[in-house]
């Protein structure tokens, strides 16, 4: 019979600790061989959807210390005891940011860029990094031949172009949804936003990225429910934003849905579907599409690619009985 108990445990530790002391040598020498420490390896995840190849990319992640109206219609108190419950630290978020890449036919698309590669100079590494993990993954930019955007927040709009200016996809069309592309070009929509320092930043941002004379020349709005490029169909999911839009990657019977910001970091999101975050356009809107959407992928038991799940960001969507909980999809070994 096994005795485990907390006095067990604390000596194991500690005779691990002095076997490890005596073979400090060694153990230096090989994490030496095997390059320097303190630096993960690069993020990228490769899955298969029927014929089609998926490669979840990670842009990083953002740490801070939320402010009482992260979540607008709950109390600080109610979300540091979600964050406990999951195991989190209290008072601190951790948002990761996780873009998609998919090969079919010999074509290459990339659903939304990222925060940009400027933020990993901001961040001091922590997040823009999407141009080195996708090069990292073998995807050469220059090959990407379709950009589709979600919606316009700058964590998924930045990365279409690089410090200097220049498009970081030089050679993609970029397909942006029209309800969304016409709100935020809209000039009396821009003046209605006088005095909301959001809105305003986000206007700012987006007359930035879009009016750039290179962007431009490449934008092609959408309309939800069509297929944008062989395999993958738009899918209106409003709320977060005008014209949040979430996406179908279909093949050979199989499908995932690509949800963008259909819900935020899903430890408190998708466990409290009627949480409104400070980020979404139309709070009530947002739930009232999540709860019907999420209904839809339980029933259907439809993966799931989440924007802001914890990396690499795939899972399946179950009910509860105070509303829905993530399960992930177990790391394979194999595509």
């Amino acid at each position: 019979m096994i005795d485990l108990s907390r006095r067990n445990l604390l000596a194991g530790a500690a005779t691990v600790t002095a076997a490890s002391a005596l073979g400090g040598l060694s153990l230096t020498t090989a994490a030496n061989a095997q390059g320097a420490a303190g630096q993960q390896a690069p993020g990228w995840y490769r899955y298969k959807v029927g014929d089609i190849e998926v490669t979840a990319v990670t842009d990083g992640i953002n740490r801070f210390k939320f402010p009482d109206n992260f979540v607008a219609n709950v109390k600080r108190d109610e979300v540091n005891k979600a964050l406990t419950a999951a195991f989190m630290e209290a008072d601190q978020m951790a948002i990761p940011y996780t873009a998609v890449v998919v090969r079919n036919g010999g074509k290459t698309t990339l659903i939304d860029t990222g925060t940009g590669e400027q933020n990993f100079t901001n961040s001091k590494g922590a997040a823009g990094q999407l141009n080195r993990n996708l090069a990292a993954a073998g995807i050469d930019r220059k090959d990407v031949s379709t950009v589709i955007i979600s919606h316009f927040h700058p964590d998924h709009v930045n990365g279409l172009l690089l410090p200097d200016g220049t498009l970081a996809f030089a050679n993609a069309e970029i397909l942006v949804p029209d309800s969304e592309y016409k709100f935020w070009m809209d000039d009396g929509e821009m003046s209605k936003a006088t005095g909301n320092q959001r809105m305003e930043g986000l206007f700012k941002n987006n007359r930035r990225v879009f009016g750039n004379e290179s962007v431009k020349k490449q934008v092609k709005p959408y309309a939800a429910g069509k297929e944008l490029v062989p395999g993958i169909t738009a899918v209106a999911t409003p709320g977060h934003s005008i014209g949040h839009t979430s996406h179908v990657i279909s093949s050979g019977g199989k499908s995932v849905f690509v949800q963008a910001d259909l819900a935020n970091v899903p430890f408190l999101f998708v466990r409290n579907p009627g949480w409104h975050l400070m980020f979404d356009q139309i709070p009530d809107q947002a739930e009232a599409t999540r709860r019907k959407t999420y209904d839809m992928l339980a029933a259907d038991r439809t993966m799931v690619q989440g924007f802001h799940f914890p990396f690499p960001a795939v899972a399946f969507i179950e009910k509860t009985g105070t509303g829905y909980r993530e399960v992930p999809v177990p790391w394979s070994p194999t595509i």
